[in-house]
């Protein structure tokens, strides 16, 4: 029997990610289209405000998850990775919490996780301060500027963060 209910999870667990890898390739890249300045206040699980501002001059890697996410969770370790290479110099990570759920829960969650990054807590809101959000994890790149580059559905490495920034360098100026 414990064999039959190991197995019936990892089928749920192995359909769960297929059915978000299935939708992540049918939405393909979202883009919010527009490159203005974008600012916010949330608090952090401890009630600390923080303000994207208060990054200014830095690259600002904002990532969408919650607990329930498989893929979410499968790139908490490549986002620790980015930020613990960069935080000190040129880029951050700010994860958004994006769920109704009680604090002490995440807060178990990001310890169990060791993230390393600020996690702030928001409603669940289509909305969001870069646009319409349609799936998680979502990440959106903010430049030193304060200015919104672009966005990504999906989970990302490191390198493909560190790839993603240098682009959107050349990019910004060439424009």
């Amino acid at each position: 029997m414990k064999d039959f209910m190991k197995l019936k999870f990892a089928k749920s667990v192995f359909f769960s990610k297929l059915l978000t890898l299935v939708f992540m390739l049918m939405l393909g890249k979202a883009y919010a289209g527009s490159a203005g300045v974008v600012d916010f206040r949330l608090n952090d699980i401890n009630n600390k405000v923080h303000q994207l501002s208060d990054y200014r001059g830095k690259w600002v890697v904002v990532n969408y998850w919650a607990t329930w996410c498989p893929p979410c969770a499968d790139e908490i370790p490549e986002l620790n990775k980015f930020h613990s290479q960069h935080h000190k110099k040129d880029a951050v990570v700010v994860g958004i919490n994006f769920e109704y759920q009680d604090l002490e829960y995440v807060s178990a969650f990001i310890e169990e996780y060791s993230i390393a990054y600020p996690i702030l807590i928001t409603k669940e809101m289509i909305n969001t301060p870069f646009g319409q959000l349609v799936g998680l994890p979502t990440t959106y790149l903010v430049s030193p500027a304060g200015k919104f580059i672009d966005s990504h559905i999906g989970p990302l490495t490191a390198k493909e963060l560190e790839m993603w920034i240098t682009n959107s360098r050349v990019k910004i100026k060439t424009d």
